[in-house]
């Protein structure tokens, strides 16, 4: 057979453990899955890529283009054929295909179901169908795309039913209150790689069902008080590479059911004290190269599930002794490559959970006897996971600058434990002469006092 192109459709993702396929097709096409390709989950359609691609090409199989990481998925070296139906149940049961770690976090369930088409001669043969002049819908999955169509504005004629809705790659400037007004069973939405400056209160204020939401890669420099209005059900807000510079505590008021908000590649210098007020659900912050320099007492107070805090890259020199014990839930703490010289024992120590990793290489530490003292401590902590301590190196003093902190830290304490040996050495002879000289006089009493009338005698002789 020969192949014209191929594509990947799922009619939904369900919960682990669900198996059956309510939307199979009874198509005499054989179902067949090529030996080596790999594919990926990119919400209603993957694309098989061959093992000998590029690791980032842009496939165009049908009007719909997606750039692919090779790796995120793979399916059986062996081909396989036979009815679509028994195909798709063999996939729903995970017998069939394996998941790399790195991409773990994008296969949240199972793949529902599974067509790979050969010879495709028509979008309609995929189950693409026109919507408006430039968009293309996969109407199985109610997805909608439009990415990359050169948009300037959101359009306003919008099937209502749709469910994903995909507007990257586009020139928009702004989003405004209306324009995705009839979209209320919209659950993902994709506005990534835009030119969006302006987000206007209210925006997604109809977005009652919305899950997810990319506006990574825009100009937005401040949120409004209304940003999250309608997003109560937000699973997953991707606001990575804009230019926001603060957050207040008012941008965030709608999200009481984050789970994961990533706010890396921005220029936030400065984050309220209840920025994140009512997340107490949230389970990942991402904030990754920003420009942070100190972390206040009551930042995270109510990030009581958090599990990933993500701070690397950073201006960081210090942070209050209590910023980190409100995160009872925390498995992994970054702070690598910020500019701490020094830490206190009890800055971790308060970190309460079970077991949690931390990584803190590419700074600037001081190493001195105290700062041995504090990781001889910290690594006795078996809560705690210094997973980076052997990549920890030295920024002062001038004489053990680029050294590793592993290299010297059996030394550091030497020169100050000589000096202290020195004075207490000093003290105790002293001590002990002047319990000497004590002792000689108290036994000698008498010849103190002979010697003493012998003076006043010999004072009066010369007088006479």
């Amino acid at each position: 057979m020969k192949e014209k192109g191929s594509v990947v459709l799922f009619e939904e993702m369900m919960a682990e453990g669900s198996t059956g396929f309510s939307g199979c097709l009874s198509s005499a096409q054989p179902f067949i899955i090529l030996q080596g390709h790999f594919v990926e989950f990119n919400l209603g359609l993957l694309h098989s890529l061959p093992p000998h691609s590029p690791p980032d090409l842009l496939l165009t199989v049908t009007p719909l283009s997606l750039t692919v990481p090779r790796g995120a998925l793979s399916v059986p070296a062996q081909p396989l054929t036979g009815p679509p139906c028994a195909v798709i149940d063999k996939l729903a049961k995970r017998q069939l295909i394996g998941v790399s770690r790195p991409h773990h976090q994008k296969v949240m369930a199972l793949f529902f179901g599974f067509l790979l088409y050969l010879g495709a001669e028509s979008p309609q043969a995929l189950g693409l169908h026109p919507c408006g002049e430039v968009c293309d819908c996969i109407i199985e999955i109610r997805f909608l795309n439009c990415s990359n169509r050169g948009f300037t504005a959101v359009e306003g004629n919008l099937p209502p039913d749709t469910e994903h809705f995909d507007l990257s790659w586009n020139y928009l400037t702004g989003l405004h209150q209306g324009d995705f007004r009839l979209l209320w069973n919209l659950r993902v939405l994709f506005l990534n790689d835009n030119n969006i400056s302006v987000v206007t209160g209210g925006a997604f204020s109809s977005m009652e069902s919305l899950q997810r939401l990319d506006l990574s890669h825009n100009r937005i420099s401040a949120l409004s008080k209304g940003f999250s209005l309608g997003l109560g059900s937000l699973r997953e807000l991707l606001l990575a590479h804009n230019k926001l510079t603060s957050l207040d505590g008012e941008s965030f008021l709608h999200l009481d059911g984050l789970l994961r908000l990533d706010l890396s590649s921005n220029a936030i210098h400065s984050i309220q004290v209840r920025a994140f007020a009512r997340m107490s659900a949230l389970r990942q912050l991402h904030l990754r190269n920003n420009q942070l320099s100190y972390l206040d007492d009551a930042v995270f107070s109510t990030l009581w599930s958090l599990e990933v805090l993500n701070l690397r890259g950073n201006r960081i020199s210090s942070t209050e002794v209590g910023v980190f014990t409100p995160l009872k839930s925390l498995a992994m703490l970054d702070l690598s490559h910020n500019r701490l010289s020094t830490i206190q024992f009890k800055t971790f120590l308060s970190i309460r959970t079970y077991s949690t990793h931390i990584l803190l290489a590419h700074n600037p530490w001081n190493c001195d006897c105290d700062l041995q003292r504090v990781f001889r401590k910290l690594r006795s902590v078996h809560r705690l996971f210094l997973d980076d301590y052997l990549n920890l190196s030295c920024g002062e003093p001038p004489e053990l600058r680029g050294y590793w902190l592993s290299q010297v830290d059996t030394e550091l304490c030497i020169a100050e434990t000589v000096t202290v040996l020195i004075i207490t050495v000093t003290v105790v002879i002293t001590v002990l002469a002047a319990i000497v000289m004590a002792e000689r006089n108290k036994r000698n009493p008498t010849d103190s006092k002979q010697g003493t009338e012998e003076n006043n005698a010999l004072e009066g002789d010369s007088e006479d």
